[in-house]
């Protein structure tokens, strides 16, 4: 069961982060073609983010190709005392990303593109280790594991506990 559903971007304000822009070559007969990748994050700061991937022959129109992909893949990830709720893992690939909520101050102690996707929804204090090479995995991962958050407030009404209750239990 999972609290997190896929949202429209109609109604949203989004801002976007350029994650990664490569330059991809294939060789022809004629000579050489370039094309660009970008992979862009987005998110409203408050609990909504998405990420997506954009290819074209020029920089410009692979990131906003990239910016549209990414409005249609939004997610909305619980926000709890700008942390998240709980202790999380994600892998994609050979990426792995452990995720765990920290106190107020302490800061977005992440590196590579999961940075970027804390900023993003709005996360202002969380401690992450990531292991893996590529940053599109990396990304991946952060969302795998972002996927698995469960909202505590929606957890005490379906226990029918209140909410110290579960914090309280654990």
């Amino acid at each position: 069961m999972s609290d997190i559903q896929n949202i429209t971007f109609n109604e949203l304000s989004l801002t976007t982060k350029v994650a990664a822009v490569n330059r991809v070559t294939k060789i022809i007969e004629g000579g050489r073609l370039f094309s660009f990748s970008a992979l862009v994050i987005v998110g409203n700061g408050d609990g909504v983010v998405g990420y997506g991937l954009g290819k074209a022959s020029d920089v410009t129109s692979a990131i906003s190709k990239a910016t549209n992909n990414a409005k249609k893949q939004l997610i909305r990830v619980p926000v709890l005392h700008n942390t998240i709720p709980h202790e999380v893992k994600g892998k994609y690939g050979s990426s792995f990303i452990i995720i765990k909520p920290a106190a107020d101050g302490t800061g977005i102690k992440v590196g590579g593109g999961a940075r970027l996707i804390f900023e993003c929804v709005g996360i202002k204090n969380v401690l992450s280790k990531c292991h893996g090479s590529s940053i599109h995995n990396s990304v991946k991962a952060t969302f795998n594991a972002l996927l698995k958050l469960k909202d505590p407030r929606t957890i005490a009404s379906v226990r029918g506990v209140s909410l110290d209750t579960v914090f309280n239990g654990l």
